[in-house]
């Protein structure tokens, strides 16, 4: 079985690049990322690519791009199931138009492709409460790539709607530090829903519903990975 993995270099996803690695059933991981890996194994092939230029990553015979990352490489993107773990924060992003680019334009752009490649499974790290009708604009946002995947038709499609990640990431946020913090404190008298999700547990639940979840829609949700 082979993998595309997106988001590879981040916090869940490189726990899930991990865990791919480790499962018997898969042969190849292939893994697009922003910078370089410094994780080797036989069986992964990671490439830097540009994502702010997408028209260079398309996988057709033009000849446009680079040849040594996406574009004009069909076997790119031959992927037996794909896991999306792609995301940022508002902070981050800049503002509201990035923060939507990286968050929803990507992983479509991607899934598109993939699904049109012959992917069956995908599997999305969504967020709690994730709705496109939301007033909040980051769930709003998560609800809206939710539903345009929906879309697309994969005959497998899990979604994976974490709470607070419980994991150390190598960038500071204090604010979520701050709220891990209270939250493993209080973890006993929380409802699971709203207990943090360990970062493998998530990773978990996306390897497994790349690899093996049946036909179907399926929703992970935070108390399920409490």
């Amino acid at each position: 079985m082979k993998l595309l993995i997106l988001g590879a270099t981040g916090l869940v996803g490189s726990e899930v690049l991990r865990q791919a690695l480790a499962h018997p059933d898969v042969t190849e991981v292939r893994a697009p990322v922003r910078r370089p890996l410094t994780l080797e194994h036989p069986r992964l092939a990671a490439r830097v690519v540009d994502f702010a230029d997408l028209e260079s990553l398309r996988p057709d015979k033009t000849g446009r791009g680079d040849a040594q990352a996406l574009a004009g490489n069909d076997e790119w993107w031959k992927a037996d199931g794909v896991i999306c773990a792609l995301g940022t924060t508002l902070k981050a992003a800049g503002s509201r138009e990035a923060f939507r680019r990286v968050d929803l334009e990507l992983p479509l752009w991607f899934a598109r492709h993939a699904r049109a490649a012959g992917a069956e499974r995908f599997a999305l790290n969504s967020a709690l409460g994730a709705d496109r009708g939301s007033r909040f604009f980051y769930s709003r946002v998560k609800g809206e790539l939710e539903a345009a995947m929906i879309k697309l038709d994969y005959p497998s499609l899990t979604l994976v709607r974490p709470g607070l990640i419980d994991g150390e990431r190598a960038e500071v946020r204090h604010a979520e530090r701050l709220g891990l913090a209270l939250s493993r404190g209080l973890r006993p008298l929380l409802p699971r829903q709203w207990r943090p999700s360990p970062v493998a547990r998530i990773a978990e639940a996306l390897v497994q519903g790349a690899i093996s979840a049946p036909a179907g829609r399926h929703l992970v949700q935070a108390r399920d990975l409490a």
